[in-house]
């Protein structure tokens, strides 16, 4: 029963250090806003671990008449129930039956998911038919394109071919130096594919709707993929522009982001402009400890699937 331990203890790791990692509802633990791509790497990591830990436990449970690790375990009954061979003693209907939650576990993440990035597609292939309907280049808003709509817009349209949108109200809204800002902005989202990093929070909150930290962890990841995306932007631009941009979309009153996209404005612009008007004070002991745990949460299931 070692094994099944192994996964029940990773599995209470990998929620004690998702409640950690979202500052017990506070939306992140203060390293993560120095640090976003680190606080990132460690979500992705937990959820990883998380989610082998929910396929491991049940297979675990079930195949210990084995005496092997998982991925072991798993070989010797395939080929006892290939090669008609005898099962050990032990591994009955309830076994059995455990093995087949695991692997309904595993089909329940994979479809999710599957599905997420289905509707994901089909809402971006439908905006971007939209785009070569109405929307125009402008020399205003250069390697974007332009809709002429007067609500406040600005988002990247993530895909094979990228695809960076504002509207004619925010070239009214944003001076030239706020405006580029933003387009760097969206441009990160972009070039590092944030849409990918949500994506396994996304089909988690489609599997587990009534889990309130799985919504919070998404939302959590969520500001991190923004505050990383600011801070590829003030790499380029000082901090004022973007924070006055983002001043400017929080006073515009409605804006509008279609399914699918990444907007600039839309997650928790207060947090975000004083996260970039008042000067960090970074601590990169947390960030190092917190991918050190990560890691060993994520190569402990793995390592069990693979032995």
């Amino acid at each position: 029963m070692a094994y099944v331990a192994h996964f029940a203890i990773t599995a209470l790791a990998c929620y004690l250090a998702a409640q950690a990692l979202t500052g017990a509802g506070r939306l992140g633990a203060a390293w993560t806003w120095h640090s976003p791509r680190v606080a990132i790497i460690c979500w992705q990591a937990v959820g990883l671990a998380l989610g082998l830990s929910a396929i491991g436990l049940p297979l675990s449970v079930g195949l210990a008449p084995y005496g092997e690790s998982t991925g072991s375990a798993l070989r010797s009954l395939g080929g006892d129930l290939l090669g008609g061979g005898p099962l050990p003693p032990g591994l009955g209907v309830t076994q059995l039956a455990l093995v087949g939650v695991g692997f309904g576990v595993a089909a329940v993440l994979l479809g999710s998911t599957a599905r997420s990035i289905s509707s994901t597609l089909r809402a971006q292939r439908r905006h971007r038919d939209l785009l070569t309907l109405v929307a125009r280049d402008d020399p205003a808003a250069p390697g974007a394109l332009v809709l002429d709509h007067p609500s406040a817009a600005a988002y990247c349209l993530p895909g094979v071919r990228p695809q960076v949108v504002v509207s004619a109200g925010t070239l009214s809204l944003l001076d030239r130096p706020q405006l580029a800002a933003v387009l760097s902005h969206e441009r990160a989202h972009a070039d590092e594919r944030h849409d990918l990093v949500l994506l396994p929070f996304t089909a988690l909150c489609r599997a587990l709707p009534w889990a309130r930290w799985v919504r919070a962890a998404h939302e959590t990841v969520g500001l991190l993929v923004e505050m990383r995306a600011d801070d590829k932007a003030r790499l380029q631009h000082a901090d004022g522009p973007l924070a006055g941009a983002l001043l400017r979309f929080a006073t515009a009153g409605s804006r509008i982001t279609p399914a699918g996209a990444l907007g600039v404005a839309d997650t928790h612009l207060d947090a975000r402009v004083r996260r970039l008007l008042v000067a960090p004070r970074p601590n990169r002991l947390p960030g190092v400890a917190a991918l050190v745990v990560a890691t060993i949460l994520v190569s402990l299931p793995i390592s069990l699937f693979l032995r």
